[in-house]
């Protein structure tokens, strides 16, 4: 890894000293990343979790992958939550279905691939695995309507080894609102408060990335562990309703909880949100999807794209986000949820995938992080948060579940 990282640094006019304080730090703490849509992306590529595509560096491939074995290892992953995210709008009991099936395929990506993925329950796990050379890997559900009302689903999900849930994307649910929608639950419902408890007594981490702001407060008012975002920015510094205001930032900070840093443009760049919201108003004038960038997007986007190019993002921007959110939560409250392969389009320069992250330490090394401060962002400061979700489970161990909250009442 030392090789390729020192070119990666190097390239990008580090310091040589500055190189090695990166190569140290990820030595000796590796990254343990909150999000990464990889499951999805294989299924939307039609590439089994097997494919020994993934034993090289697929940047240059027509389905252009954020995330393959060389570039986790040059970007010094250690850890990695793996989403097994499907569509809001995939409901019911073919929700449960779909889920399970991007379960199985974390499960099958890990088992295709045992010199270098296994799977983790524990932060103790995640150490063991890392100190192996091998990236430890852990598996988040993003979004509540993946457990169609029912605790139920919840627990088995836990018992398949789901770490976190996020409680709901892009669209609201009976009891729980999303940034991206109207309200409906106004909050939590009983039945949302009831889903938190329970995420408490089986050791399930609360995440609150995509949730509105009234969810996050009342998130931190009724869980009894810390909570994380798995994959969020500041909205001080890019105004996005997915990114958390101050207010809940020093919330989350002062519950022990973590905000993992997202890589995606649209929530690190006023700049480019206002371009790609122009670009939006111009593709659908057009006819044609905005969601598509690069050279697969339709013709008129590619012709719009060429004389009308986005503004930088860099990984010194990155870098602003996590020292705001460390600013304002405490240095043990920040984290990398990098939402690679979820980034539609590319990520900052020099991060268009998961081999990215050195960049961003060396810009904090060069901005006076201690190498103590780096260990906590890189993985301290989860691995914290994952010991205390444990604590509490074992704590609330003599406690049964409580399945008699309907899900729809208010």
């Amino acid at each position: 890894m030392a090789d390729m990282l020192i070119a990666l640094l190097l390239a990008q006019a580090a310091d040589p000293a500055v190189t090695q304080r990166v190569e140290s730090v990820l030595a000796r703490a590796p990254i343990v990343d909150g999000h990464n849509d990889l499951p999805w992306a294989l299924r939307e590529s039609d590439l089994p979790p097997e494919s020994p595509t993934l034993e090289t560096d697929t940047s240059a491939l027509p389905f252009s992958l954020q995330t393959d074995l060389p570039r986790l290892k040059r970007g010094g992953v250690g850890g990695q939550f793996w989403s097994v995210w499907i569509p809001a709008d995939v409901t019911g009991p073919r929700a449960v279905e779909t889920t399970l099936e991007q379960i199985d395929r974390v499960h099958r990506l890990v088992a295709a691939h045992p010199e270098r993925l296994a799977m983790a329950r524990t932060a103790g796990d995640v150490r063991r695995i890392a100190r192996s050379g091998r990236v430890a890997s852990l598996i988040g559900v993003e979004g509540g309507h993946q457990i169609d009302g029912r605790l139920s689903v919840l627990r088995q999900y836990r018992a398949l080894g789901v770490a976190y849930l996020t409680l709901t994307h892009g669209r609201s649910l009976a009891w729980a609102d999303s940034s991206t929608d109207s309200a409906i639950a106004n909050g939590l419902s009983p039945f949302g408060r009831a889903v938190v408890a329970e995420m408490n007594r089986i050791g399930m981490i609360v995440d609150v990335a995509h949730v509105s702001d009234a969810t996050m407060a009342a998130v931190l008012d009724s869980s009894r562990a810390p909570v994380i975002a798995s994959h969020s920015d500041s909205r001080a510094l890019a105004d996005a309703p997915r990114n958390i205001p101050d207010t809940l930032l020093r919330r989350i900070g002062m519950g022990g909880g973590v905000v993992m840093v997202n890589c995606y443009p649209a929530f690190l760049s006023r700049d480019w949100r206002a371009w790609d919201a122009r670009r939006t108003a111009y593709a659908k004038s057009v006819g044609v999807p905005a969601n598509v960038y690069g050279l697969r997007s339709p013709a008129p986007l590619v012709a719009w794209d060429a004389s009308h190019p986005p503004p930088r993002v860099t990984a010194a921007m990155v870098a602003d986000h996590v020292e705001h959110i460390a600013h304002v939560a405490g240095r043990g409250a920040v984290g990398f949820g990098g939402d690679y392969d979820g980034i539609n389009g590319t990520g900052p320069e020099g991060m268009t995938g998961v081999d990215g992250y050195p960049l961003v330490l060396a810009e904090l090394v060069r901005r006076g992080w201690s190498d103590a401060d780096l260990m906590a962002l890189t993985s301290g400061n989860i691995l914290r948060v994952m010991e205390r979700v444990a604590a509490v489970a074992k704590s609330l161990s003599a406690t049964g579940p409580d399945d008699s909250i309907d899900p729809l009442a208010r």
